[in-house]
């Protein structure tokens, strides 16, 4: 078992797992665990009507900065298309290749399309709460960020009668963890780029489960076409990193590969089509396991359960 290290909000830890990984033990003796993400934001972003002091200038596709004191309905209105249509698209590629993926849904987002939100439950989806506002939590005072993540759990749990296990903030600031563990609901949280499995930390005297995020393996590329200008140029990146996984798993080393994706990016028919190919080409293959967040969660606990002053050399060396 792995010894439960302090949280990596406030104490870096730049180590991890070392030369030698752990074996996860996928389900089915998978060569590598696949978690598509879809974040859902349209509503939570920053804009006037939500009581803020400008408009949101990240992710939003068109290149138009934010601007302060007025309201930009054409940047307001690209992320409208996310949740009016883009959305519906990705979910039935996924529903056509019988993937269940982790939504990454801001509350704020959720409870002004609460129809939306119960269709991602009945498909079989994980709602992760991705905080109540899509805003960075940096600055946010303690207070003011405990009774946003209050309110989010309380407005899912309102629109889809459970309330959420995992926590994807995106923009999380020193004390996120410490206040995401405090109120005692969630399994997981996500807020972290730092490693391809999970892994615990403690906070105050508790064990806590990180699974890892992607701002990387994410179609945020293709925001500006920043990084990618066509579905091809999605399709190949994430198959490269997709084959690289599996080859490592076949070999003895499995991974998690996370794919972050929007719905008002991925969301476009002239980019949608690179998802497809995707799940054509990881369905070709078998000892893949599809999973949520939930799921990822779930196994760790059960096979890999933490308690404070585990030991980190024993758990590598059981694993070897």
């Amino acid at each position: 078992m792995a010894k439960v290290k302090l949280d990596p909000m406030t104490k870096r830890d730049l180590v991890g797992y070392g030369e030698f990984p752990p074996n996860p033990e996928w389900p089915g003796d998978a060569a590598v665990a696949v978690n598509f993400n879809l974040n859902v934001e349209g509503g939570g972003e920053a804009t006037l009507a939500n009581g803020d002091d400008g408009s949101e200038g990240m992710l939003n596709d068109i290149g138009v900065p934010a601007v302060s004191a007025r309201r930009v309905p054409l940047v307001e209105s690209v992320f409208e298309y996310g949740s009016r249509r883009g959305v519906w698209r990705v979910l039935d590629v996924f529903r056509d290749f019988s993937v269940k993926v982790s939504v990454l849904g801001v509350a704020r987002a959720l409870e002004q399309n609460p129809g939306l939100a119960r269709a991602f439950t009945e498909r079989g989806h994980e709602i992760v709460s991705h905080g109540y506002r899509w805003i960075d939590y940096g600055a946010v005072p303690m207070t003011v960020e405990r009774e946003h993540i209050r309110r989010a759990i309380e407005i899912i749990t309102n629109i889809t009668g459970t309330p959420p296990v995992g926590w994807m903030t995106g923009r999380p600031g020193p004390n996120t963890r410490w206040l995401l563990v405090e109120t005692g609901t969630f399994l997981y949280d996500r807020d972290s780029l730092a490693d391809e499995l999970p892994y615990w930390v403690r906070v105050g005297d508790k064990p806590h489960l990180v699974i890892p995020y992607s701002y990387e393996a994410n179609d945020n590329r293709f925001n500006e076409n920043s990084g990618f200008s066509t579905a091809d140029d999605f399709f190949r990146y994430m198959r490269d990193a997709f084959d690289l996984l599996y080859r490592e798993g076949s070999n003895g080393s499995p991974k998690l590969l996370s794919i972050g994706l929007h719905d008002r990016l991925i969301g476009r028919p002239g980019r949608c089509g690179g998802l497809i190919k995707l799940l054509e080409h990881m369905r070709s293959f078998d000892r893949v396991w599809f999973c949520r967040g939930i799921d990822i969660a779930q196994h760790w606990h059960s096979k890999f359960p933490m308690q404070i002053g585990d030991s980190l050399l024993r758990r590598r060396r059981s694993h070897r």
